[in-house]
Formats: structure tokens, C-alpha cells, sequence
């Protein structure tokens, strides 16, 4: 029997969209399906776009796409139960964004219609079609639809994915759990808080003792008329950790280097969900078959450097190199599809970046991050800010000694190879 289209693409997030955008742009019939009522329903409000890879895309995005802040002001601190040491700065020229998925998903899917792609939105995806080893399309609600490739973009949650046999289960050492809240707070307040003008936002990034002595992270960033906050902890954390995964946003929210930023909030849309933060070595075996691409959150492509959380720009990535894929595979005979993606991923950014920060996850995993590093910045710096009766020590002592409490042959191994890896 014919196919209905040449490529379905399961789940209008960005990696869908931005393929099905550019696999119709090189006039593919494409259908993309989304489970929600509309792109971006499903997914928990807020995050930061790095621009570079969309603009390679559509030049010139900022200009249409429903943007919040740019991202000029840039603030990291290592949290101690009592208090704070914080790095700030601040970047004008910066091309990154705060962005609402539930706005920016729906514009994103646009594009992608406006190339030529159908979408189909309020549908779910029962099963995928197979014919011997081969997947030849997608059954929704008991109605076959055939294509010669089915591209699988259902976010981390993969489940049809898994209950084909294509990926296995997710590792609960490769898997976090985001927790997040969208607060509203006057634009006007968001801008003297944070030391904003009128276009400008700030990202908080958070670390130290969140999960006692385990590892987690916390993040917040400034929207038009609200704040996205979160805490993400790895599951080995929350399994072992003294702290249910419930109480873990509301410790940082009472935190006394956060509560100031979050006063005179409302709480807007609060949720969890996973977030794939194992790297380069918990990517699928397999991200590709006969008839089959896997790309952005169901890749597993999310990269944690411990500074940045680099998971938008990540699925844009992979969307193009399956793309490309797809593409040169209507043109002329190629090798075999997954042969094709392999090239493409491997020959990509997102590829390099993924090989640049390979030891960062198991090196993010030492307590030493999250307890004698936050007290050692802290101390140190207390000692420097000091001004009493009592003459201060030159620095080398203030480091030496800090030092030793830290245990000082752990901490400065651990910071040359966070160095090496960075």
C-alpha cells in the first residue's frame, strides 16, 4: 500500500517542530501529531533558549517568535543552609532567552505548518505500525496511518519508544526529576529585584546543600510578568537523600539567598518531570532503525554542565541531523536510515558538545560539590569581608586553611578535573 506521508513525527515539541519544519521546507509531506490540545500544553512553563541553533534555522527568529527576557544578567550560587556565595554578571549582547514553552511550542509548530507540514493536535498515538523488523507507521485512535519513516520526538516519557523495544527503560542513574513553579510578579517589581531594564532578564543558577550532602541544582528565571523557578535533583539523590522530592522546591524557596527574589509571588502552574541528565553514555544504543529516528528529549540529549542546562538547544540539534537524514535519503540511494543519522549526529554540534562534557555527569555526582565546597567559598569569603580589631590574614593562609577543613587534596583534585572537563 502507498504511504499517507513521508515522515510522521510524534510529539510537537521543539525537536518535532524544528524537524517537521525542515523536512516540509524540502517538500516531504510530513504530519506531526501532538497528544495535547495544542503544541507546548503538555509541558511545564519555562526555560532558557540558546538562540544559535534556531537562528541557523529561521534567521532572525527573535524578531516573530514569542520571546519573554533576554538573558543579560547571569548569577550562580553555592548555597549553605545559612547563607549564599554568589558570581554575578552581566552580558548585553547576550543571545539567549527566557522562554514559556506554552507560548513558544505553538509558534515553533506554526512555522513548521506554514513550510507545509499538517498538524494534528488532541490525538494520541496508540501504537506504531510494523511490518517484520520495519516501521511503517502509526496507529491513532484504531486508524492506520503509513509513512515511510516515523520520527519519535514524545519527550522522555518515551513510551512508545520503549513498548516497541526500540529504547530500553530510562537508567535511575541517567535520570533527574525537574520540579518547577511559574510565579507571576508585577514587571515592574521583577526589574528592580533583579537590577533589570524593561527588555532585559536575569538566570539564577543554584547549588550546594539542596539535597543534604547529595546532588541537585536549582534554577530560576525571569519571564515578562513572572518567574520560572525549579529545582532539579538526579533520582539516585531523591532515593537515598534525606528529603522527599516534594519539600525540595519549597527548601529553596525559604532559603535566605532566595526567599527576597521569590516575595509577593503567586503561584501560577506548578509540576514535575524527568529530565535526562546522563550525557554522552546514557544516549540509546540504537537512535535509529528501519523506518525509525529517535530525537531531542527521547534521545536523551540534555546536557548538565553544572553552569548551564543546555536541553532547547540540544533538541534543535538532533532535529536537524534527523532531518538532514530524512532529507538525503528522498534525494538519491543512500546507506540505510540509521546509518545516515549516525553520520549526522556525529558530524553535528550537538555531538562535539556531548563529547566535551562526558565526565561531567559521574563528576557532578561527588558530595564534595554540594557541602565542603559551599562552605569552603563561604568561609573564605567571610574571612576576606571581615574588619575587625584583629589583623587579617594574607590570602594564601585565608585558602590554606578553609582549606584543610574542606579536606584539601579532595577538593583541589576535584576542581582539576571539573577544569579539564569544562
Amino acid at each position: 500500500m502507498a504511504d499517507d506521508f513521508n515522515t510522521i513525527i510524534i510529539g510537537a515539541g521543539i525537536a518535532g517542530s524544528t524537524c517537521a519544519l525542515l523536512c516540509a521546507r524540502a517538500g516531504l509531506s510530513v504530519l506531526l501529531i501532538e497528544r495535547g490540545e495544542q503544541p507546548g500544553s503538555k509541558n511545564l512553563s519555562g526555560g532558557r533558549l540558546y538562540g544559535y541553533a534556531l537562528a541557523n534555522i529561521i534567521p532572525n527568529f527573535q524578531a516573530t517568535a514569542p520571546l519573554e527576557r533576554r538573558i543579560t544578567h547571569e548569577h550562580f550560587s553555592l548555597l549553605t543552609a545559612e547563607g549564599a556565595t554568589t558570581l554575578s554578571g552581566n552580558h548585553p549582547v547576550s543571545e539567549s532567552w527566557s522562554v514559556l514553552r506554552a507560548r513558544f511550542d505553538p509558534w515553533l509548530a506554526a512555522q513548521a505548518e506554514a513550510a507545509g507540514a499538517q498538524l494534528l493536535c488532541g490525538v494520541t498515538v496508540e501504537a506504531l505500525h510494523k511490518q517484520g523488523e520495519r516501521i511503517t507507521g502509526v496507529v491513532c485512535e484504531g486508524e492506520l496511518l503509513r509513512a515511510k519513516t516515523v520520527v519519535l520526538a514524545e519527550g522522555v516519557n518515551s513510551e512508545l519508544a520503549e513498548r516497541s523495544g526500540l529504547i530500553p527503560p530510562p537508567s535511575m542513574d541517567n535520570m533527574a526529576l525537574g520540579i518547577k513553579e511559574t510565579l507571576a510578579l508585577d514587571p515592574a517589581l521583577i526589574q528592580a529585584r533583579f537590577r533589570l531594564e524593561e527588555d532585559q532578564g536575569a538566570a539564577w543558577l543554584f547549588s550546594g546543600q539542596l539535597c543534604g550532602s547529595k546532588a541537585g541544582g536549582g534554577f530560576l528565571y525571569t519571564n515578562r510578568h513572572s518567574l520560572s523557578l525549579g529545582v532539579v535533583a538526579p533520582l539516585s539523590s531523591l532515593r537515598d537523600g534525606p528529603a522527599a522530592a516534594s519539600t525540595l522546591l519549597e527548601t529553596l524557596k525559604s532559603h535566605p539567598g532566595v526567599r527576597p527574589l521569590v516575595r509577593e509571588t503567586e503561584v501560577l502552574e506548578y509540576g514535575a518531570h524527568l529530565v535526562p541528565e546522563g550525557g554522552l553514555h546514557a544516549l540509546p544504543s540504537r537512535r535509529g532503525g528501519e523506518g525509525w529516528l529517535l530525537i531531542g528529549d527521547t534521545l536523551r540529549t540534555c546536557i548538565n554542565t553544572g553552569l548551564t542546562v543546555r536541553g532547547m538547544d540540544m533538541a534543535v540539534l538532533s532535529a536537524q541531523a534527523a532531518a538532514n537524514a530524512l532529507i538525503a535519503g528522498e534525494s538519491e540511494a543512500h546507506s540505510p536510515l540509521a546509518t545516515r543519522y549516525k553520520q549526522e549526529l556525529q558530524q553535528s554540534l550537538l555531538w562535539q558538545q556531548l563529547r566535551r562534557y562526558r565526565h561531567l555527569p559521574a563528576l557532578l555526582q561527588n558530595s564534595i560539590w554540594y557541602q565542603q565546597g559551599p562552605a569552603f567559598c563561604r568561609s573564605v569569603l567571610a574571612d576576606l569581608s571581615r574588619a575587625d580589631a584583629t589583623i587579617t590574614p594574607p590570602l594564601w593562609r585565608i585558602l590554606l586553611r578553609h582549606g584543610h577543613r574542606a579536606g584539601l587534596r579532595r577538593l583541589s583534585g576535584l576542581m582539576l578535573r571539573s577544569l579539564k572537563c569544562l
